[in-house]
């Protein structure tokens, strides 16, 4: 049975997806999990993999098409078997329907320049933007990103050089203009509401302090506050289900797994990328996934799977210095937790004043999915893990 090759979405500011370049001809076997394509979003370039065993066949999208979410681009079939053809001819269709009229008059079009996979894959989306709103020449630019990826800056700098600079800044990029219209979207249309929570971070900070030399050594990887808030996010949500619930639709819908996202910041905006099952993950294993999702965000080549599924985000803004913020849920998730910096307070110790390291956590949550009172019992015994890491799930051996 054929096997239909969509374009995915993988953000909540998506719509449409640029094929980059196929890993695999059309005839080609192919196995599942195997890299298919690369394609680019607003905010990354990532490989697709084969959703199934079979034969490639039927591509319709070829280097450089843009194609709308959900779109069918190609199919996996059996061995002499031929893809449906009325979907095939549908998706032909409407590929062709998105190309100038001028094409089809152009007896001899362009050939594009070619280029390896490798090297697109050193170029950032903003870079891939303002090169055609400039006309640079990507071939002609050098890379100052990590491994030399070309970043927005690199083209610019290079636009400049060539004459091209003006004092005006260049036109919004359609990713921030997305990202614009779905948070509008969110905040207007989801009911949210703030809980706010001062929690002493001591026990936090002595616990990562503790357990910190035994992930370097086992896991090769730093641990953070973030990675301990994400599995003691977790292993509370688990037992409030409708703080991991998502809006869809007209009702409720619950969600079997606990997804945890962590707000990253990319070129050009913010993702979410997800852990999943984290209520089940150890702290090693979070904090791994937590750094390599991170240098591929930083690099522009997050996968699918680093950004789908989330049912619940942490945004953790305390590196930045921030004290305290609001954040606007990721729909359809119910939640998401604004996390501020630790730092020293007066506050009652025992009855008396004392200096304890403080940190201010704020909840907004969706009044559709879930109510006052549960939001605040989550966040209660959100604060009370806190408060007692070794408690609730996060051993040494982790």
């Amino acid at each position: 049975m054929a096997t239909s090759v969509v374009m995915p979405a993988l953000e909540m500011a998506q719509e449409t997806g640029t094929v980059v370049s196929w890993l695999k001809q059309e005839g080609d076997p192919v196995a599942k999990g195997e890299p298919l394509l690369e394609i680019e979003t607003d905010k990354a370039t990532v490989e697709v993999e084969a959703n199934a065993d079979g034969v490639l066949a039927g591509v319709t999208a070829g280097e450089g098409a843009e194609v709308p979410v959900g779109q069918t681009i190609a199919w996996i079939v059996a061995p002499g078997e031929e893809p449906p053809a009325e979907e095939a001819a549908m998706a032909t269709g409407r590929a062709m329907s998105t190309a100038p009229a001028e094409a089809a008059s152009s007896p001899e079009p362009a050939a594009p320049r070619p280029a390896t996979a490798s090297r697109r894959g050193k170029i950032s989306p903003k870079a891939r933007r303002l090169a055609a709103e400039h006309g640079v020449d990507l071939d002609d630019v050098q890379g100052t990103g990590p491994d030399g990826a070309i970043t927005g800056d690199d083209v610019l700098a290079a636009a400049r050089s060539a004459g091209e600079a003006t004092a005006s800044a260049p036109p919004p990029s359609a990713v921030a203009r997305l990202m614009a219209e779905r948070t509008t979207e969110s905040w207007t249309r989801a009911p949210h509401f703030f809980l706010v929570r001062e929690v002493d971070a001591g026990a936090l900070d002595a616990h990562r302090e503790a357990l910190k030399p035994a992930i370097q050594n086992r896991h090769g990887v730093k641990l953070t506050h973030t990675d301990l808030l994400v599995a003691l996010a977790a292993r509370v949500l688990a037992r409030h289900p409708k703080m991991n619930a998502s809006w869809e639709g007209q009702g409720i819908r619950a969600n079997e797994s606990i997804n945890v996202g962590v707000a990253m910041a990319v070129e050009d905006g913010v993702v979410a990328a997800v852990v999943p099952d984290a209520d089940t993950a150890g702290l090693g294993d979070v904090a791994v996934r937590r750094r390599d999702m991170a240098e591929r965000a930083r690099a522009g080549r997050l996968l699918p799977s680093d950004v789908a599924g989330g049912t619940f985000t942490i945004s953790n803004l305390g590196m930045y210095g921030i004290d305290a913020f609001t954040a606007i849920i990721v729909p359809p998730q119910a939640g998401i937790l604004a996390v501020g910096k630790i730092a020293d307070r007066v506050v009652p110790v025992d009855g008396r004043p004392g200096v304890r390291p403080m940190m201010t956590v704020t909840l907004s949550s969706d009044h559709r999915v879930v109510d006052g009172a549960q939001a605040a019992a989550f966040l209660n015994d959100l604060a009370e893990a806190i408060g007692d890491p070794g408690a609730h799930g996060l051993a040494t051996n982790d």
